[in-house]
């Protein structure tokens, strides 16, 4: 499951079922009708929320119940909004770059409350919910919006106005950071905030190449492993979401340091793996899922119900495993992702009913895992985890009615492009089906139709690499994984009856030209590379 990196030389076929592998083809139809489920009920989550709209501003409200008055940062901006971006792009270009922009340049006006700090702004009030300022509060609203929202859409779409808001909410987080430590001014004492700026520099370090990231977010991992180490420090930790930010942040620093700041990294060495060797002792049932939180110094089960955020924390265990190849921590994620098909389906994550939040919380961290550890089990558990996100789903398009559909649907693009192998068509028309299965270095494409349609087959490039910069594709919180994934440089031709084009990599990119006619509704296509 592995991203292709290697040359490539495509062989596009059309063909029938019959003219191939049938059961690899088959395999592509089923995952096209999985795929544009998926993005059909995005679609539609996005035309129910935007039904609710503020008239004036534009801008959706945190919630369809309590909450309905105003937008905020952690919720509205993080969330919901982002999500909605990220559906358009795929499913609606027009909308996206439409009302979708639209409603960044509105919240970027109205919201901005000291810089480009964001603030909660009310409806009724037109203008902030709050009389006064509160620079915690918008500290950590620019946290969240900027490590859930902004930075899984630039980890998509590249530089783009959101990654520009997104920049401009970093650097004045740090301009006004509060705290006074040995190691210099930091935004917050909260191990969520600290968790989320580590996740967010280390990644920005990379994308931008300013040396200003990293040497904040070293800042933070000396306070955090020096300082306050999690497991050594305190008397309690929370395993599950608004406390795991700061193992996983940790591990991002961690592996920026080992690339950039070599005398960092044996510094950081001792305490990160003293942290995930007493989290992994003291935090997992028999099966490898985590408590919601632990006492790591009595190894105390506080609070033993599984957490839905899992996957988030074995990311940050599975990035030291790459830097380090300590074995035991690539045996745990391995063992975690082979008992969840036999023992974890239908969950309910420590509540009385199906919340789609956590089933989209712990369906990310499968699928993310998977893509590094392709155990076969765990691609069941997930379309079986996957079908009972759906049916969650309202008539309207709403899926709970709160700030937390945004993740609905951010998993579930997660998923359709899975199915598609990072595939994506242009333009989007919800009776069309697109999907791809691969079987060894060949990638076989179905693409189907009710009635004529014309466009074009977009390949999926290595984003890690492109937009971020990344010197390693680990994997991270709320990042879409490369499936397939041709490179720019390289030449590809494509087959068609007979008839043979070239193409370079970057064009493969921008996508290469499909038709279904009216006496040919379907279209099998073969991509092999060529030595």
């Amino acid at each position: 499951m592995h991203s292709v990196t290697s040359a490539l030389l495509f062989v596009l076929v059309t063909v029938s079922t019959a003219d191939g592998d049938s059961e690899t083809f088959r395999q592509a139809e089923e995952n096209a009708a999985r795929a544009n489920e998926a993005f059909s009920r995005c679609h539609r989550f996005v035309a129910g929320w935007l039904k609710h709209a503020d008239p004036k501003t534009g801008l959706i409200p945190r919630n369809l119940g309590s909450g309905k008055d105003f937008w905020n940062a952690k919720d509205s901006a993080a969330d919901n909004y982002p999500f909605m971006v990220l559906t358009a792009a795929l499913t609606d270009e027009p909308m996206f770059r439409g009302r979708m922009l639209d409603m960044l340049r509105t919240e970027t006006k109205l919201t901005s409350r000291l810089d480009r700090l964001p603030d909660d702004y009310s409806f009724a009030k037109q203008g902030f919910k709050e009389d006064k300022p509160d620079l915690g509060r918008m500290i950590f609203g620019g946290s969240e919006y900027v490590k859930d929202g902004l930075l899984p859409l630039t980890e998509w779409l590249g530089p783009s106005p959101w990654s520009q808001r997104m920049l401009g909410i970093i650097d004045d987080i740090w301009k006004h950071a509060p705290i006074d430590t040995r190691f210099g001014r930091i935004p917050s004492t909260s191990q969520e905030v600290n968790g989320e700026m580590l996740q967010s520099l280390s990644r920005l370090y990379w994308m931008t190449g300013k040396k200003e990231y990293l040497e904040c977010a070293l800042r933070l991992a000396d306070y955090s492993l020096l300082d306050h180490h999690p497991t050594r420090d305190e008397q309690s930790i929370r395993l599950r979401d608004h406390g795991c930010e700061i193992l996983s942040g940790l591990s991002e620093a961690y592996l920026a340091a080992h690339f950039a700041a070599p005398d960092k990294k044996k510094t950081y060495h001792e305490p990160i793996h003293a942290m995930f060797d007493r989290v992994l002792q003291i935090g997992r049932n028999e099966h490898g899922l985590f408590y919601n939180r632990v006492n790591p110094r009595t190894g105390e089960a506080i609070d033993k119900k599984c957490c839905d955020t899992w996957g988030y924390t074995y990311n940050g265990v599975y990035a030291v495993y790459l830097v380090d190849g300590t074995e035991s921590y690539r045996d745990a994620v391995r063992k975690v992702l082979s008992n969840l098909n036999d023992h974890y389906r239908n969950y309910l994550w420590g509540h009385e009913s199906v919340i789609a939040d956590e089933y989209a919380d712990s369906i990310e961290g499968a699928i993310n895992l998977f893509n590094r550890e392709p155990i076969p089990s765990v691609a069941d558990w997930i379309d079986s985890e996957v079908r009972v996100m759906f049916d969650i789903q309202k008539p309207d398009g709403v899926i709970e009615g709160w700030h937390g559909d945004g993740n609905f649907a951010r998993t579930a693009i997660m998923y359709a492009l899975w199915k598609t192998q990072g595939t994506s068509m242009s333009p989007w028309r919800e009776d069309v089906r697109l999907g791809a299965s691969r079987k060894g270095r060949t990638l076989y494409i179905s693409l189907s139709a009710r009635s004529p349609w014309k466009g074009r087959i977009v390949f999926d490039k290595p984003r890690h690499r492109t937009f971020m910069k990344l010197p390693l594709d680990y994997p991270r919180i709320n990042q879409f994984p490369e499936w397939y994934t041709p490179e720019a440089g390289d030449r590809y031709e494509a087959v068609s009856r007979g008839r043979s084009t070239t193409y370079t990599g970057r064009e493969l990119h921008d996508g290469i030209p499909a038709e279904l006619l009216p006496d040919a509704l379907q279209l099998h296509l073969s991509v092999a590379p060529v030595r």
